[in-house]
């Protein structure tokens, strides 16, 4: 007897999430137009809908059962052994009629599991070691039932298979196009192993929802791996998915309510040829230790058509919790709407954006390690960095506002346009059309080293708070700082090192005091930059990590009408933190 909790829980903090998730709305007046970020994620039908669809999917009871009340199983190609009711043989194939708990344990070389219960009640199928092969359709195919779930016994391994091509049907409803596949609602669980090899196509569907709640289950498929079309949930299970298609997927595309993907615990590792985690809506990670590799990886290029993203969303992509390392070809976190990071940690390599969103973007927490990418941070309206501890390689913008094209960074264009190569847009000729973006930094730490400009915002900048340190561009081309309206400063420390063709500092419309010092001649990377008081009081040593000729730089501790001596070059004692 299995007894479990019902979860699902966690799900309901995403109710409150979903309403604060980056923090309050900020405005600015620049230049007479009024500019409003709201980071509020998560559609708030989607979040209802979550914890209504798993309060009804599960229920203490799917998870308890008497061993007098299970129906035996016995498969084998030489005949099928049935002890109880509700389930007959015919041939190859072991037909499930009734509602009630049937355990099977052998061998199909080619055969099926079938169900088909018209009665009110739940089916528990239980895996307690079996070895299935399908030739001609799905070896599992749950066809009708009120409830299905499927358990995997305690400490047994469990083989599924079907082939790459089919002898029978030629329609979804005659040839499932899955090893497992379901019309109904599906739970899986337990503390067995689940090994499917799909060679016809997808490896776990339910074309209703999936909740995969335990279990060790290792998928290889040869289009997507795991897929439920209104929701895919993982509450606490260890999941290993290799797929030539998609990873991990919901995609219901006609009720707005549906089509998401939640993550709440276990272990997750995808590698996917196209988009690790997909969501039709949203995508939300409560928790869990997530590995993902798509289209390849950062050091692989994807054709146009396809695409291969970590995590991607349709809607909102909402992150509170969780280990994520992310290895993709195109962006690592992406949602269609807006995103936001509460909190997690991240190790991110990509061969484009790091974390995009194409309206809103807000980090409120987290450690975030963006090792590679071709922009780390791009929203196409807004981003408000509220925590966290941020750190940004890009071959171009670290952070950037400007509405850039899917796929950018293995584009072809010229510098600071779209597609195009290293290096940003200038200041008053972005690469966008659109200057009513806006960046907000409140808090958090944030390091940045680029290629392109530190930052492109095609806008303004408003900063209360925070630490923001940025290391390059090191041609002229492009700046540490960047941005097209204002950049008002009243809080937060802010250095920034780079060239000097394009260097600009805070406006005159900030209350805090900032200062642009252009230095005679070029520095090397490393070579102390210093700002003293007459006084001597030590207001700024930093040593930036590369060549630089511009330093931009604001700080509670510059004071109106005081007198500093700059200082480049030297050595210093003490150990430095990020220069």
């Amino acid at each position: 007897m299995l007894t479990r909790k019902t979860v699902g829980i966690a799900a309901t903090a995403f109710v409150v999430v979903g309403l604060l998730l980056a923090g309050p709305s900020y405005s600015q007046v620049s230049d007479g137009a009024q500019q409003v970020v709201d980071t509020a994620g998560s559609d708030t039908t989607v979040v209802e809908a979550l914890v209504e669809n798993l309060a009804n999917h599960e229920d203490e009871q799917d998870y308890v059962w008497e061993d007098s009340d299970v129906n035996e199983i016995v498969l084998s190609d030489a005949g099928i052994v049935i002890s109880g009711d509700g389930a007959v043989a015919d041939g190859n194939m072991v037909a499930i009629l009734a509602a009630g708990t049937y355990r099977f344990r052998g061998t199909l070389t080619d055969g099926q599991i079938f169900v088909n219960s018209s009665e009110e009640g739940l089916v528990r199928l239980i895996l307690n070691g079996i070895w299935l092969h399908c030739s001609s359709s799905a070896p599992i195919f749950i066809k009708n039932a009120d409830k299905a779930i499927l358990v995997l016994a305690e400490d047994a391994n469990n083989y599924v298979a079907d082939e790459a091509v089919r002898t029978v049907g030629d329609s979804e409803e005659d040839d499932p196009n899955a090893a497992i596949f379901s019309k109904e609602n599906l739970t899986i669980c337990g503390a067995g192993t689940l090994t499917v090899d799909a060679n016809y196509a997808d490896g776990i569907v339910s074309k209703d929802g999936l909740v995969i709640a335990g279990g060790t289950i290792l998928v290889t498929a040869a289009d997507d791996g795991i897929r439920g079309k209104d929701y895919l949930v993982i509450e606490d299970a260890n999941v290993t998915v290799t797929s030539v298609g998609d990873g991990l997927k919901a995609n219901n595309d006609t009720d707005a309510a549906a089509g998401y993907v939640l993550i709440e615990g276990g272990a997750v590792s995808v590698t996917a040829g196209g988009d690790a985690i997909v969501a039709q809506t949203d995508a939300l990670i409560a928790g869990g230790e997530i590995t993902l590799t798509s289209g390849g990886g950062s050091a692989k290029a994807v054709s146009s058509d396809v695409s291969a993203k970590g995590i991607k969303a349709g809607t909102s992509l909402i992150i509170d919790g969780g280990t994520l390392t992310i290895d993709s070809s195109d962006d690592a976190l992406h949602s269609s709407a807006s995103l936001a990071i509460n909190g997690g940690t991240f190790v991110i390599t990509t061969g484009d954006d790091a974390i995009h969103a194409d309206a809103a973007l807000g980090i409120n927490g987290g450690d975030i390690s963006i090792a590679k990418s071709y922009e780390g941070i791009e929203s196409a309206s807004a981003i408000a960095i509220n925590g966290g501890n941020i750190s940004i390689v890009s071959s171009d913008d670290g952070l950037n506002i400007a509405g850039g094209m899917d796929g950018s960074g293995w584009g072809g264009g010229p510098p600071g346009m779209p597609g195009g190569g290293p290096g940003g847009g200038q200041g008053g000729a972005p690469s966008s059309t659109s200057s009513s973006g806006c960046l907000y930094i409140n808090g958090g730490y944030l390091m940045v080293q680029a290629v392109g400009d530190g930052m492109d915002i095609n806008g303004s900048v408003v900063m209360t708070g925070g630490t923001l340190l940025v290391n390059g561009p090191t041609t002229n081309d492009n700046g540490a700082l960047d941005y097209d309206s204002v950049f008002k400063i009243t809080g937060g420390f802010l250095v920034a090192a780079g060239s000097s063709g394009m260097a600009q500092a805070p406006g005159t419309t900030s209350t805090q005091c900032s200062v642009l010092a252009t230095l005679p001649s070029t520095c090397q990377a490393g070579a102390l930059f210093r700002i003293q008081a007459r006084d001597g009081t030590d207001i700024l040593t930093f040593a930036p990590a590369v060549r630089y000729q511009s330093v931009a730089f604001s700080s509670p501790k510059l004071q109106k009408g005081t007198t500093y001596d700059v200082y480049y070059g030297g050595s210093s004692t003490g150990t430095p933190v990020d220069g």
